[in-house]
């Protein structure tokens, strides 16, 4: 009987750099799974919906990354990616089940900043290993980080969050890329001080955004227009509608 090697099955092991690409792959899989969630997102899916939907948006940024670094996708080559994923998957399925309607907007704001910057830092790592310029690097960072999103987003008939008024989305990840390029070109930091000085200013700024409510400007509209708009919640409004809710 041929025994089972588990090296058939892909490569189970990792670099620093695919470490952080395994983070963030998790991260953006469980907030994936909350968006999945959300009254504006749910369209009644199937808990495999809800799985393969997270799925998605954990692995999305790292496939466009790769494609456009012209490599073939981690996440397609690494089991972990799945297993890390599913895992992701449950665990916010669990938490949303447990807490009814609690942690649906405080808890999806921090993770969503959370979230964000670790694949701006991989897409900026991934494009400078390919010898692409600065810019390049950069804008791959922001594409990656956005992408798991847009994915979702338009499986979920939802305009793409890219798109629309919020928190600094993009502009948090473009500050993040910038963070890491400045740190291991300019300075020459090696990967992890460099990864952790992209990731404190882009989960920085995204939180300090959602805490004091700065959003991206709109073009100008009469007043008339923008009668009837929801009021957004602060990320503190948003915990403590959740912790104070019985």
């Amino acid at each position: 009987m041929t025994p089972l090697i588990l090296s058939k099955f892909g490569v189970w092991t990792f670099t620093t750099v695919e470490w952080i690409s395994l983070i963030a792959a998790t991260t953006n899989a469980f907030n994936g799974a909350l968006l999945a969630r959300r009254p504006d997102h749910y369209k009644h899916f199937t808990v495999m919906g809800i799985i393969i939907l997270a799925y998605a948006g954990g692995i999305g940024g790292g496939i466009v990354r790769d494609i456009l670094c012209n490599k073939i996708p981690t996440p397609l080559q690494n089991p972990w990616y799945i297993v890390a994923c599913l895992g992701a998957a449950g665990a916010a399925l669990a938490i949303e089940y447990n807490s009814a309607q609690r942690f649906k907007d405080g808890l999806f704001q921090f993770m969503t900043a959370f979230s964000l910057p670790w694949y701006a830092i991989v897409g900026v790592q991934t494009a400078l290993a390919a010898n692409l310029g600065y810019a390049a690097a950069v804008l791959i960072g922001v594409i990656a980080t956005t992408a798991g999103r847009w994915i979702i987003d338009i499986a979920c008939n939802c305009i793409p969050k890219q798109l629309v008024r919020g928190e600094f989305f993009v502009t948090a990840a473009l500050l993040t890329g910038i963070a890491y390029l400045v740190s291991n070109q300019t300075f020459g930091l090696s990967v992890i001080p460099s990864t952790a000085i992209a990731f404190f200013v882009g989960f920085g700024f995204r939180l300090t955004s959602q805490a004091l409510g700065w959003e991206e400007w709109e073009p100008w509209e009469p007043a008339a227009a923008k009668e009837g708009e929801k009021a957004r919640k602060t990320l503190g409004e948003g915990l403590r509608g959740e912790f104070d809710s019985k």
